[in-house]
């Protein structure tokens, strides 16, 4: 099986390092953070607070009408912990008359306009304070494709896209997290009782060293059936892996040029 352990001194040092590198390498010295009252976001507005001072980062709170009162508890935690800025900005009546224009409107339907019109507050608010929006997707998240284009993957830079959620909650132990966020199920809070792990049908602990073996280790299949996996549950995962790869990545553009696509020098 995978050791997803990690040295979380020597992470917090590197990813403090790549904060403030991204932020003061594009001129500017403030961020904007999404909080949600879960582990992800947490370690992000802390190590953003260490990175460039907590008077630099200003972390938004988004619910909307079905949100968890113990998920904006939680973010306020985080808030009082950390010392940084903050705004809360309810969702629902921005979002709600798109939504009840469509009565047959499914929950991925839903879901999808709230995480696209949060991140619309964001970079609005990016806007008005000076920072760049800082992404919390972590890399179990985009592997899985358990994330919305233009919506939580949105952002102009994400120190916690290498990290497994399981390696995200070391990190988050060893920064003091609230314990009342470290051990709550992992949720969007998109709707009420929704958790990420009755939505992919399997659990973090499960899935995060399968990934590991297949990403990080070059596994095959059959090597991963030898670890301990099914075969169903192998298949299923790289088949979800490969499917969801276009949000990985940024959209392709023809070349007609002959020379590169992606507009950098």
């Amino acid at each position: 099986m995978s050791d997803l352990s990690i040295k979380t001194d020597h992470v917090q040092k590197v990813l403090k390092s790549f904060i403030q590198k991204e932020v003061h390498g594009a001129g500017f010295q403030r961020v904007v953070v999404g909080i949600s009252g879960g582990i992800d976001s947490a370690v992000a507005c802390y190590l953003a607070a260490d990175a460039l001072g907590a008077e630099n980062v200003l972390a938004i709170r988004l619910p909307y009408r079905t949100s968890s009162a113990d998920s904006l508890e939680d973010a306020q935690k985080v808030v009082d912990a950390t010392g940084v800025q903050s705004l809360t900005i309810p969702i629902t009546e921005l979002v709600d008359p798109l939504i009840n224009r469509f009565p047959e409107m499914n929950g991925l339907r839903r879901g999808n306009i709230m995480a696209r019109t949060r991140m619309i507050i964001l970079f609005d608010q990016s806007a008005a304070f000076n920072g760049l929006v800082m992404g919390t997707d972590n890399k179990t998240e985009a592997l899985l494709g358990y994330t919305t284009v233009h919506g939580d993957a949105a952002c102009a830079f994400n120190p916690l896209g290498d990290l497994y959620k399981t390696q995200i909650r070391q990190l988050g132990k060893a920064l003091g997290i609230p314990e009342s966020i470290q051990i709550k199920p992992p949720s969007a809070d998109l709707w009420e009782g929704q958790t990420d792990e009755s939505e992919l049908g399997f659990t973090y602990a499960e899935v995060d060293p399968l990934l590991h073996l297949l990403v990080e280790q070059h596994a095959t299949p059959g090597e991963c059936i030898q670890a301990g996996y099914t075969r169903e549950f192998v298949e299923m995962i790289i088949q979800r892996v490969h499917r969801n790869r276009f949000k990985r990545l940024l959209p392709k553009v023809a070349s007609i040029s002959g020379g590169p696509v992606n507009y950098d020098i």
